[in-house]
């Protein structure tokens, strides 16, 4: 059996939101047009919980080229300006005296490295978890499109229950005037007349509920999709879904599954990212490896040079006089004496003594380069390191087990989806002839109610019978597509 029905129901649609209206999308003020495949589209770009998860992987992102840097070495500079004030500092038994108060500055440049086994480990650590962070924004994706899918459905679901009490309210508006007219006649009492307004009414409850049901639908597809609901009256769906036999091989639709699934494939990069994890904590057996090296400078100028000039005059003046004392008292008759004016104190070396205190803030004197290297291979850590392995261990087999669990309950899903929907689509061809023998049935009650050869009360159950199999009917239809959604879901892709 092949059937072709084909749900004529009117779509509701939206215009998908720009790029530039991300933050604050504007829903639709006049009739629009929503397909699925827009609303989808709205939804992986406006959908909160999915922007959530899409921003986690920017984290992830760092944390890989983080890892890398790590074989890199750290570079850290830092300037510093500094003053001292005039006074005297005691140290122990002696008195140090500051004459002239001092400014002064400082640089340092250095560059530090640090390697270990963890380190070696990291890159592939931190590209697992980042591999792990894509895979949950792939499934929350495929999972997001199919909670749209199913809501989309349950709009046109609503409104072709709508479809159905408005031809009640039609159908039980004739019943009253024939009920009426009969009643006029004489044909009947107003019981009937009676009976027939209180179907009219129940009818009409039951279209205002049928119309509710829609507005709320509505708008739970445009919260999901992430954006401001509009006046449920101004969309419109306009997709509609075939029901066609289902030719898919269960065995098939179980490989694709184990490979396509959402959920599994996010929990195989979580193990993945968990045994990564594990190595990272083996790693820690391994010697560490450190280097540094660093440049510095500093500069001390005094405020008031005086002080200094007087000491060095004052040095001057005792190189002079022992250098007279020298010549006088201490050279031999006739011998050769040194030249003591060169000792004295000129106003050139007080010019240069002023000059060579002109450093702040930037003519700075260089210290010598420095290096070190060490290397540190920790023997007893109080078995720390034992209880971290054992740790990422255990964490990376619940992990696997994890996965393998997941397997099992991705081939239960698939199966009974897959059988589900066998079922729903037999039910379809069986609510359809139920739908036509209650049609049947309420033609011939309503013509006899017509002769009076019928009660109303056969009339009622009749149409009661025919209300209740185009309802089933259209149940069968919606459970064979929601049936769809159910197995696209556990395999993971759309089948149609």
């Amino acid at each position: 059996m092949r059937l072709t029905a084909c749900l004529l129901i009117p779509a509701i649609g939206v215009v998908a939101p720009s790029p530039a209206t991300a933050q604050e999308p504007v829903a639709p003020s006049a009739t629009q047009a929503l397909t699925l495949a827009e609303a989808v589209a709205t939804a992986r770009e406006y959908n909160p919980l999915l922007r959530q998860t899409a921003n986690n992987l920017g984290s992830t992102t760092w944390g890989v080229r983080n890892a890398y840097a790590a074989f890199l070495p750290t570079v850290n500079t830092s300037l510093g300006f500094g003053y001292r004030g005039t006074g005297s500092q005691t140290f122990l038994t002696s008195t140090f005296e500051q004459p002239s108060s001092t400014v002064g500055s400082s640089y340092n440049l250095g560059l530090s490295l640090f390697l270990s086994g963890r380190t070696l480990m990291q890159p592939g650590l931190a590209t697992a978890q980042h591999h792990a962070a894509q895979a949950a924004l792939s499934g929350a994706e495929i999972n997001l499109e199919s909670v749209v899918r199913q809501q989309y459905l349950g709009v046109l679901q609503a409104e072709a229950q709508v479809n159905l009490a408005e031809v009640q309210v039609t159908r039980n508006d004739e019943f009253l005037r024939l009920a009426q007219a009969r009643y006029d006649v004489g044909q009947n009492t107003l019981l009937d007349v009676r009976q027939a307004e209180v179907a009219k009414g129940q009818s009409e409850v039951a279209l205002l509920q049928a119309r509710q049901a829609v507005t709320v639908a509505k708008l739970r597809l445009f919260q999901t999709m992430g954006i401001p609901a509009p006046d449920p009256a101004t969309v419109v769906l306009t997709d509609t879904f075939p029901v066609i036999e289902p030719m898919w091989k269960l065995d098939e639709l179980l490989a694709e599954a184990d490979q396509d699934n959402p959920d599994l494939i996010s929990l195989r990069a979580s193990a993945s990212a968990a045994r990564a994890g594990e190595r990272a904590a083996k790693s820690e057996w391994l010697p560490s490896l450190s280097l540094s090296a660093g440049w510095s400078g500093y500069t001390q100028q005094y405020q008031d040079v005086g002080p200094l000039i007087t000491n060095a005059r004052a040095s001057a003046a005792a190189s002079v006089a022992q250098c007279e004392f020298v010549n006088e008292n201490l050279v031999n008759p006739g011998g050769v004496t040194a030249d003591c004016s060169s000792l004295a104190f000129t106003p050139a070396d007080e010019q240069a003594l002023r000059d060579q205190n002109k450093v702040f803030p930037f003519d700075f004197t260089s210290q010598p380069f420095s290096a070190s290297l060490g290397i540190s291979i920790p023997i007893f850590t109080q078995f720390s390191r034992p209880l971290r392995i054992s740790q990422a261990s255990a964490a990376a087999d619940d992990a696997t087990e994890s996965v393998r669990a997941r397997q099992l309950q991705v081939r239960t899903d698939v199966s009974q989806a897959y059988y589900a929907l066998q079922a729903a689509y037999e039910a379809i061809g069986i609510q359809e002839r139920n739908q036509v023998a209650a049609a049947e049935q309420l033609r011939l009650a309503t013509e006899r109610y017509r002769v009076g050869s019928g009660t109303f009360f056969e009339l009622l159950d009749a149409q009661l019978a025919s209300q209740r199999a185009e309802a089933d009917y259209i149940n069968a239809i919606y459970t064979y597509h929601w049936s769809i959604a159910t197995l696209e879901n556990a395999v993971g892709r759309p089948l149609r």
